[in-house]
């Protein structure tokens, strides 16, 4: 395994991204995981924030248009992330960290999906009643996407 790991940090892609030195290497696909890691963190935590009481004054039936977004955003950082990943395989994919930020992102998604199923376009969106785990899908909403970021950063000196 650590032999097809170490084929692919050798590739010609990922050596350009880890070690060319070209702003359009590491700097760009960086600053693309991070725009993308924003958007889906962000805009969830604004969801799960209205979902938690805060801007009571914007209409819950308005906000499901935010999904498509976060989903940019999560591609964005998927795509990103892979190339990143790319660039030393070898080393995070043995660190225990990079899988804690894997499980938060994963449970992150998931909770996202369930909380648009079940609040943004559950039937209750209308009538203005949350359902009954509203507030928790909420709130770990909010702690799966500080975790996979927390994570994420810890990636580098860990």
């Amino acid at each position: 395994m650590d032999e097809f790991l170490t084929s692919i940090q050798q590739s010609g892609f990922a050596r350009f991204i880890g070690e060319s030195g070209s702003t359009w290497g590491y700097p760009f696909v960086l600053f693309m995981h991070t725009l993308g890691l924003g958007i889906v963190a962000g805009v969830g935590a604004g969801l799960a924030l209205r979902v938690l009481g805060f801007g009571r004054g914007v209409a819950l039936e308005s906000l499901d248009r935010l999904f498509p977004i976060m989903w940019f955003g999560f591609i964005l950082s998927a795509v990103s992330g892979l190339t990143l990943l790319a660039t030393d395989p070898v080393t995070k994919l043995h660190q225990i960290v990079f899988w804690v930020k894997l499980v938060c992102v994963f449970l992150g998604v998931g909770n996202m999906q369930m909380m648009r199923n079940r609040i943004f376009r559950g039937s209750s969106v209308s009538s203005g009643v949350m359902p009954s785990n509203a507030r928790l899908l909420a709130l770990t909403s909010l702690f799966f996407w500080i975790g996979a970021t927390t994570a994420g950063r810890l990636i580098a000196y860990l």
